[in-house]
This record gives structure tokens, sequence and C-alpha cells, in this order.
């Protein structure tokens, strides 16, 4: 009887520690730092972004360089995500309102960004319904499986379909990578936030970062 309270300790501290290594393992993927050819001096920055062909919301085709003289805020997820993919998209939403407020100017240069990582689920019609609850200048983005794929893989996001329990072929959720990243006017990468990353903090270092 006296060992269980310490049999039990050291359960939630292994546990504790296993989210904490989960959660280093993906800010080092999302950094590149995972990656064999990873410049190692320390200040190279990530390799994330690159060239992308993929469909919004309207049905028009999207490609990088559309983007190219603007900021992009971009977010990978899915429409039927339960509770992260809505809740960084509302939390980009107030960022770039709170950074409306404090600088207009800045504002105006960014533009919110948000791609499937579930295509075979997340159609132009599926996209136009979901953006709507959302910033009004927001993109969303699709495309085939393949242009998802290499999207992805430019960001260095990881997805991964995960099966669930029922007969409908629809109950299915998709594990992935939450980063918000921060893009510059010429497509290379700025910063990032984690999902948990607040609308003031993001808002605030947006502020620092943006060019007026």
């Amino acid at each position: 009887m006296p060992q269980r309270p310490l049999a039990r300790a050291v359960l939630i501290f292994c546990i504790g520690l296993l989210v904490l290594l989960i959660g280093i393992a993906g800010y080092l993927y999302a950094t590149g730092a995972l990656d064999g050819d990873q410049n190692v001096s320390g200040m190279a920055k990530p390799d994330i972004g690159g060239p992308f062909e993929l469909v919004d919301q309207t049905g028009e085709t999207r490609r990088a360089e559309d983007f190219r003289g603007r900021y992009m805020l971009v977010y990978f997820g899915y429409t039927y995500c339960p509770d992260i993919c809505p809740t960084s998209l509302l939390e980009m939403t107030r960022a770039l309102d709170l950074l409306e407020a404090q600088a207009p100017e800045k504002e105006a240069k960014v533009t919110p960004v948000f791609v499937t990582v579930d295509p075979e689920r997340d159609t132009v019609e599926a996209l136009a319904d979901y953006a709507g609850h959302f910033h009004e200048n927001l993109v969303a983005l699709t495309g085939s499986d393949e242009e998802v794929a290499r999207a992805a893989k430019a960001y260095r996001v990881y997805y991964s379909k995960a099966e669930v329990e029922g007969d409908d072929d629809d109950a299915y959720l998709m594990d992935h990578s939450s980063f918000i990243y921060l893009m510059g006017p010429d497509g290379e990468y700025v910063t990032h936030y984690s999902h948990m990353a607040g609308a003031e903090e993001m808002a605030a270092d947006m502020a620092k970062r943006v060019e007026g």
C-alpha cells in the first residue's frame, strides 16, 4: 500500500515527460532541426515555405507567387477538426483585428491563409462555407492529394489520417502539426506561433515584424 503513491507519481512524471518530448519534437520538425540538410550554424532561418498551386474557396487557382508583396499568416488544418483548428483560426482572426486597431497600415499587408490537410472532404464548396466563420480576407485552399502533400512538405507540416470506430466512411480525424506561420513579402519564413499562442501575443509580434 505505501508504494502506490510513489508508483502513481512516477507514472504521472513519465506521462508529462512524454508530452514534453512530443512538443519538442514537433517544434524541431517545424523549424527544420530534424532535417539532416539543415544548416546547423544556428543563424540560418528554417527552410520553411515554397511553391504551391492550390484552389481557393471561390474555385480560383492560387500559387505562392500570387502572394508576393504581402505577408501571409498560414495555418494547415481541416474543416472537420473539432477543436484546435477552429480555435487557431479564431485566434488568427482576433490577432489581425487587434493589429488593425493598433496599426491598420500593417494589418492591410497581411493575408490569412488556411490550407486543408483533408482534401478528400474539404472541397471548394466546403471551404467556402467554413471560411465565412473567420476573417473576411481568409484565403482557404484545397487541391489534389499530391498538391496538398507538396504544400505541406514545403511548410514541414506533418499530417496523417486517424481512423475512428464507426461505419461512416467520413468518420475519421486528421492528426497534424498546428503551427501558424508568418511568411514575408518575399515568400520567406519570418517566424511561427504555436496553437497555444494567443491573439494578443501574435498581434504584438506582428506589429514588430510587419513593415509599415
